[in-house]
């Protein structure tokens, strides 16, 4: 009874064909390429390879597999083109967070994003990929095609996941430890990392989080409040329907968009992604000509388990692992709750940085998180009043208002 009406609801607020997931989908949103402010850019269907090297950075890939069979690929930048390769160098990982991929550190060109700045001061630059995203679609045993294939959270990002990416950076660079840095999702996947598996607390010189996300009783983004009204109904409904894999159909896009976008907005091409509709848009810092750009690499792909596990969390306020219900939570982890997440255990220091217009990322609950963590650095605001989630990535003065300063705390750390 409760599952029927949770399809009923579902139907009648997305369409009833909103479950269905088209089998090919483009790289590069749908909006009007002709209109005087968005106009089209080649950036939108180059890889991250790609990318690098047509700014003039050395590039690698590197496959990681995870002790439970995710094949992952890690990006790296060894340095420009125009300097020697200098040995010797600090290791840094940077994580993307929730729908999206390595490119989040390279698509605002040089000098502009965070990773071609950390090369250009010498850091030997990885970044992950999430199982899931785009470059992060192998398995030894599976396809993207089986179900098992989707069952993980950002809990098993943070158990398998980081923990393969990290001791890979080791083994293969003169690097002791690592310098990391995250946004959103990537910070959370580092909470559950540290918190479940403290040693590699040890194998971290400082954590950056930008926008840091464990505690969410405060999130404000509509998506997350409608879907965490629903979330059972919706995980029932998907189960029911094979949908594993967070993929949004055009008539889930138009419906949802209709709650939250002005029609007659310019940003209307913006709310054509589910991206911009789950962390926020409207900010000052929005780049319009570097956004067909972004449009072509974002959402970059997850399993519809990480959306839920976020929701229950918003319910429950509380940082804590998935719910699967009583009766599986027992047989789990021995208890009909899930356990919380015990942040005290992650003793790497970490440097929170923050704004005030955040959908995803409140102070509020970024104040319960720094009352957690054991070694808070600092906690630095953002000093730009309409600085939004998704400036941390392109915001068009993120290099000034952000990365300079990350880059001067972490050679205050590389002193020590």
């Amino acid at each position: 009874m409760i599952f029927q009406f949770g399809i009923v609801c579902l139907a009648l607020s997305l369409g009833t064909d909103a479950f269905f997931v088209e089998e090919d989908h483009p790289r590069i949103s749908k909006f009007d390429l002709s209109e005087n402010v968005f106009r089209y850019n080649e950036d939108a269907n180059l890889n991250a390879r790609e990318l690098i090297s047509k700014y003039g950075y050395r590039g690698e890939t590197h496959k990681v597999t995870t002790q439970d069979g995710y094949i992952l690929e890690l990006h790296r930048i060894t340095g420009p083109n125009s300097n020697p390769n200098p040995e010797n160098k600090t290791a840094i990982l940077l994580m993307h967070g929730l729908l999206s991929s390595s490119v989040d550190w390279i698509i605002s060109g040089p000098k502009k994003a965070l990773a071609y700045m950390l090369a250009d001061k010498g850091y030997d630059v990885w970044m992950g990929n999430a199982r899931g995203n785009h470059y992060s679609r192998s398995h030894k045993r599976l396809s993207v095609l089986d179900k098992q294939f989707w069952q993980f959270s950002w809990h098993e990002i943070g158990v398998y996941d980081l923990p393969a990416m990290i001791d890979y950076i080791l083994d293969n660079t003169e690097s002791q430890k690592i310098f990391y840095a995250a946004h959103s999702q990537g910070t959370t996947a580092f909470f559950v990392m540290c918190s479940t598996m403290p040693k590699y607390n040890d194998k971290i010189i400082a954590m950056s989080a930008l926008a840091p996300v464990a505690y969410v009783g405060h999130m404000t983004s509509p998506f997350f409040q409608i879907l965490t009204r629903f979330a059972p109904m919706i995980e029932a409904g998907m189960n029911l329907l094979g949908m594993y894999e967070f993929q949004p159909t055009e008539k889930f896009m138009k419906n949802l968009k209709a709650l939250i976008c002005d029609p007659e907005a310019w940003s209307q091409p913006i709310c054509e992604n589910v991206m911009f509709l789950v962390a926020g848009f409207g900010s000052d810092q929005m780049n319009r000509t570097l956004l067909p750009a972004i449009l072509g690499h974002v959402p970059a792909g997850s399993s519809t388990k990480q959306f839920i596990h976020y929701s229950q969390m918003v319910k429950s306020r509380k940082f804590r692992q998935f719910d699967h219900g009583l009766i599986e939570n027992y047989r789990r982890y021995g208890r009909f709750t899930p356990p919380d997440y015990e942040l005290f255990k992650v003793t790497a220091p970490v440097v929170l940085h923050y704004c005030v217009n955040d959908w995803l990322s409140s102070v509020k609950d970024i104040e319960i998180l720094a009352q957690q963590l054991p070694n808070v650095h600092s906690r630095i605001k953002v000093p730009h009043p309409p600085f939004a989630h998704l400036d941390y990535l392109w915001g068009k003065h993120a290099n000034e208002l952000l990365y300079e300063k990350v880059l001067d705390i972490m050679s205050l750390f590389s002193q020590k």
